[in-house]
């Protein structure tokens, strides 16, 4: 079947994995200049680093933000060069950099910048939050409704402890210290969660935690030139459409500290008459977070050469 209408949806932290994007930028020119752009911004050799870094160095938010992003640009430029565009685009956390990237509201090098920045200013952050050997995080808490997650945190008044994420509606991830998610892991347990799950990340993003890292990001931000979108772009902050380059940067800033309404943005794609979704970069947790979502569209996975050779061999 050939798709028309296609979302490219960018996942975030957590996605990170030794080797990815290396298989892309052997494929493409095009994915080569921009391994070129991001080490020149970052000041690392970015192959080298997708390579060899291990399971922790990729983890840590400076280094994370920027490596994705290269990572789900590098598969947009190839779904691109093969002759699949995007007729909307969205990203969860991180992921909406590329996609603002991508929808032309801001440039590829604006876009390193910015994540370069970001990371470093939220890793600042996250480690100003250490207990000890003990980091704050985030942890994925599965079975239990948002609004029930809601209620229970409401409740129980753990400091530090914050709704982060609604993934889906029946995953929820929450932010905060390590006593706070210590704390909550076993009362979610209690409360009937079928699991919860500490995610890969270096901090307690979309959390009031990260209220100075905004402020620290703020003026990096204001520098930058933000376009209105050239195709339907969606935010996690409203989860609706974004209206012009001028919102675009307000809800980019308001977007480190307060929850990703995934479920919400999902269901407003869904409505926009998309007839398939990708999830361009790396991993695959989008598509099971659409398939909960039950949006009426399928989502592939595309983040590797392989992943794109057989969609393009199948659907166009």
């Amino acid at each position: 079947m050939t798709y028309q209408h296609i979302v490219f949806l960018f996942p975030g932290q957590g996605a990170q994995y030794q080797g990815m994007g290396i298989d892309l930028l052997a494929a493409s020119p095009a994915v080569g200049a921009l391994f070129a752009l991001a080490s020149d911004i970052v000041g690392r050799d970015m192959r080298t680093l997708l390579a060899e870094a291990d399971e922790m160095t990729l983890k840590r938010t400076d280094i994370s933000q920027p490596t994705i992003t290269l990572v789900n640009l590098a598969a947009s430029t190839v779904l691109a060069e093969r002759g699949v565009t995007p007729a909307a685009t969205a990203g969860f956390s991180l992921g909406e950099y590329a996609a603002l990237a991508t929808a032309g509201v801001i440039s590829a090098e604006d876009c390193f910048r910015l994540v370069k920045t970001r990371g470093e200013t939220m890793q600042a952050a996250s480690d100003a939050l250490m207990l000890g050997q003990n980091p704050p995080g985030m942890a994925a808490v599965i079975g239990l409704a948002p609004e029930r997650v809601e209620t229970l945190i409401a409740e129980w008044q753990i400091k530090d402890l914050f709704i982060a994420n609604i993934n889906s509606p029946k995953q929820v991830a929450v932010s905060g210290t390590a006593e706070a998610l210590a704390l909550a892991e076993s009362r979610f347990k209690e409360a009937g969660a079928r699991r919860v799950l500490r995610l890969a990340v270096a901090g307690p993003f979309h959390s009031p935690l990260m209220a100075h890292a905004a402020e620290q990001f703020q003026p990096s931000l204001e520098a930058v030139v933000f376009n209105d979108p050239s195709l339907p772009l969606y935010s996690n902050v409203s989860g609706t459409r974004v209206s012009s380059g001028a919102e675009a940067k307000a809800l980019a800033l308001r977007q480190i500290s307060q929850p990703v309404r995934w479920t919400d943005e999902e269901a407003a794609i869904g409505t926009a008459g998309v007839d398939a979704a990708v999830e361009a970069g790396p991993g695959k947790v989008l598509q099971g977070l659409w398939r909960d979502a039950g949006v009426n569209a399928p989502c592939f996975g595309v983040g590797t050469l392989a992943d794109i050779n057989k969609f393009q061999s199948e659907h166009s």
